[in-house]
Order: C-alpha cells, then sequence, then structure tokens
C-alpha cells in the first residue's frame, strides 16, 4: 500500500515539498506545485490516511508534516 501511494509524482513532489519545509499548508504547497489546492489536498488526504503526514491546525490553515520516518529514508535514498 505504501509503495502504491509512493507510485504516484504528484504525491512525490508533495512530499518532496514538505520535506524541503518540514511543514506546509496546502496554499503554498499549491503554489509551489503549481496546482490548485483542492488537487493538492485531494492527495494530501491519501498521505494522511496512510499515515505518511500528519496535521496540524493553526487558524484557519492546517500544516501537514512528514511522521513516516521510512518515507524520509526512501526519499532520500530516491534523490541519491
Amino acid at each position: 500500500a505504501l509503495f502504491d501511494v509512493l507510485a504516484n509524482d504528484t504525491r512525490l513532489r508533495l512530499i518532496h515539498a514538505i520535506a524541503r519545509q518540514n511543514e506546509a499548508c496546502v496554499n503554498d504547497l499549491a503554489e509551489a506545485l503549481e496546482m490548485k489546492p483542492q488537487a493538492v489536498s485531494n492527495q494530501l488526504q491519501r498521505l494522511l490516511d496512510q499515515g505518511i503526514v500528519a496535521t496540524r491546525r493553526q487558524g484557519n490553515y492546517v500544516f501537514y508534516r512528514i511522521v513516516d520516518r521510512c518515507v524520509m529514508i526512501l526519499l532520500e535514498h530516491g534523490l541519491c
């Protein structure tokens, strides 16, 4: 299931963007990836469902951070 989620280019780009910032909100990710916020939100939900990311709410914003250490290791190896 993990590799099915990671097999999507958009989700990999989201993970990479979050990893670079430690955490990010939907609007920042949408701007960075040049996508609509709703499309980003849909992909983040898949990552949330798999336990790859977690959220933190601050006012009207929801911030996402990577909580699955294995995903970070895979990302580091993949970027090498």
